[in-house]
């Protein structure tokens, strides 16, 4: 007899058994390639000895080389560029520190193809001839120096694939009409679906909401297929989670994500919203978006519960690097800030001690090199308990880095949404199960996942 047949003993693999909320199947991981399988509960002690653990075995290498290349060697391809500090919105959970949004600085239209320029010959160090690299125009807020960031597209559309990511209330007729020309990405955010709610958390230094302007944005790009809307999940807003599911389906937004607030700042620290409270309300959300597909084939893509469902059904198949350890910040992306420092993300601009270097002193590919990007891409789920024998550590990875770090004063702790991730993760698992998965996730997610193995 092969002893090595047997699961969690001897030379065998270690699979963990979840339950996931169907009563007749369970979910079986070996977390560490995050290689699973459903199986009929009824079945499972056959299961654990016999084709499941013989059929890993064989492709056990295979399925850790991709484990391997997802979280150590993909090179950078993207970058989220800060052309200013300064924001016409004060939202109370901003992870960037108050002063810096209200005092900052702001590059001119020659800063910012200045910094393309360089940000273009680093890219073609590191990518084939054929990959074009990403720039997404975050914030603070972009439009605040929009002539600056239309002026960098335009010269240099032919190189980049350009994104803005925005609070809306600064875009006119003409910014849409440019937008939509040149094909750009483009990030609404908007919190909940009445203006109240809405306007208690996003709202300018005077006080003022932005809810009416953001919704007729929202409207004018029914006829846009390349933008989405981002909610910022507090516990402000937790509750309206469904209504605000079935209101942006009766505007026909695409994709929309539900973010949990960052605690880098205390703002977010005091605004988070319960882990089990916001798992119940966005799990009811989840369950509306399949009920309103079923009933008129439409679908509404919640992007980063769909990018935790892809991590799990291929893990090269997500989109987004956040749930995945190390995370993608100054692995496979990095963040430009105003003045040219460069950080793992957008998350650190705020946290000076991460700054690695500034892109107009020395060369990006010395920057990426330096202590404090290292800091984060070795940032690891086997340093962290409970992680580092949690079943489920490559869907989830623990984010963010940068929260975590300024709750506790050390990048090698667990994240503030264990709990939260825990229960979406089981609960991915059902859906799955249930064999409902093409209902969450973006159309054609299964041209750009190859497969490897199918249990049956």
């Amino acid at each position: 007899m092969n002893k090595r047949t047997y699961v969690n003993t001897g030379f065998g693999p270690r699979f963990s058994v979840l339950e996931i909320g169907v009563d007749d199947k369970v979910a079986v991981v070996e977390g560490d390639s995050g290689f699973w399988a459903i199986v009929d509960a009824s079945e499972l002690p056959s299961a654990l000895s016999g084709k499941l653990t013989e059929d890993f075995l064989k492709k056990e290498k295979e399925f850790k080389e991709e484990m391997e290349l997802l979280r150590f060697k993909l090179p950078p391809s993207a970058v989220y560029f800060n052309p200013t500090d300064r924001c016409n919105f004060d939202c109370t959970y901003c992870y960037l520190p108050r002063e810096r949004r209200k005092n900052g600085i702001s590059m001119s239209p020659e800063e910012v193809c200045a910094s393309l320029e360089k940000l273009l010959i680093f890219f073609k160090e590191v990518l084939e001839d054929d990959a074009k690299p990403q720039v997404i125009f975050h914030g603070a807020e972009p439009m605040m120096v929009k002539d600056a960031v239309f002026e960098g597209i335009s010269r240099y559309k032919d190189d980049f694939l350009f994104g803005i990511q925005t609070n809306g209330t600064l875009l006119t007729d003409e910014d849409l009409e440019f937008i939509k020309k040149n094909q750009v990405g483009l990030g609404i955010s908007l919190d909940a679906p009445v203006e109240e709610i809405a306007n208690a958390t996003r709202k300018s230094w005077t006080g003022k909401g932005g809810f009416k302007k953001v919704v007729e944005v929202i409207k004018k790009l029914s006829d846009y297929p390349a933008y989405n809307v981002i909610t910022t999940v507090t516990k402000h807003n937790v509750s309206v989670l469904k209504d605000l599911v079935r209101f942006y389906y009766d505007l026909e937004v695409p994709v929309i994500m539900l973010n949990p607030v960052r605690c880098t700042q205390e703002g977010g620290r005091l605004s988070k919203p319960d882990d089990m409270v916001f798992l119940k309300e966005i799990i009811e959300a989840l369950d509306l978006t399949y009920e309103l597909y079923e009933s008129n084939g439409r679908k509404l893509v919640v992007a980063n519960f769909a990018n935790i469902m892809a991590g799990i059904l291929g893990p090269t198949g997500r989109r987004l690097m956040c749930d995945i350890s190390p995370c993608g910040g100054g692995r496979c992306f990095f963040a430009l800030a105003a003045n040219g420092d460069i950080f793992p993300c957008s998350e650190f601009i705020g946290i000076p001690e991460f700054r690695a270097g500034n892109i107009n002193e020395e060369p990006l590919s010395d920057i990426l090199k330096k202590e404090q990007i290292k800091m984060v891409t070795s940032r690891m789920v086997e340093k962290i308990e409970p992680c580092k024998s949690c079943a489920v550590r490559h869907f989830c990875g623990a984010p963010c880095p940068a929260e975590v770090y300024m709750l506790n004063g050390d990048l090698n702790t667990v994240a503030p949404f264990c709990n939260f991730y825990e229960g979406l993760i089981r609960y991915a698992f059902k859906i799955i199960a249930m064999g409902r998965e093409n209902a969450y996730i973006w159309d054609g997610w299964e041209e750009e996942t190859e497969c490897t193995y199918n249990f049956a």
